[in-house]
């Protein structure tokens, strides 16, 4: 999609688990923080405020999970406005919106476009 992006070492990150930003040296906005949750459960909006408090007001957060958001956690994020949520079934969509453009991660995520038939309408009806 454009960006680049370095994953934070291991240690005290403060929620921020990569950062994507679009010239070379990642220095000129927009700087994405991303924060990914991998366990199981819905994430609530203390996940999402602690994101936003890594962020601050001009940043931009982006906090992806394979599970679902809570509504105090959509609520939240609408209203700050800087901070997108993006769960299982959205990246799923993106996945498939730009597997062409994966590149070197198509190996690691092999997918075979497979074309299914509209069934034939049945003669006489319109």
């Amino acid at each position: 999609m454009g960006y680049r992006t370095r994953v934070s070492p291991e240690g005290p990150d403060k929620g921020i688990d990569i950062v994507a930003f679009r010239d070379e040296l990642g220095l000129h906005p927009p700087i994405i923080m991303v924060q990914v949750k991998s366990g199981e459960g819905n994430v609530g909006s203390p996940e999402v405020q602690a994101l936003s408090g890594a962020v601050g007001d001009k940043g931009a957060g982006l906090f992806v999970t394979l599970a679902l958001f809570s509504k105090q956690a959509r609520d939240f994020a609408d209203a700050k406005g800087n901070i997108r949520l993006l769960d299982g079934d959205a990246l799923l969509d993106l996945l498939l919106e730009h597997y062409e453009d994966l590149d070197k991660y198509r190996a690691e995520i092999p997918l075979k476009r497979v074309y299914i038939p509209e069934p034939a309408e049945e003669a006489g009806e319109v």
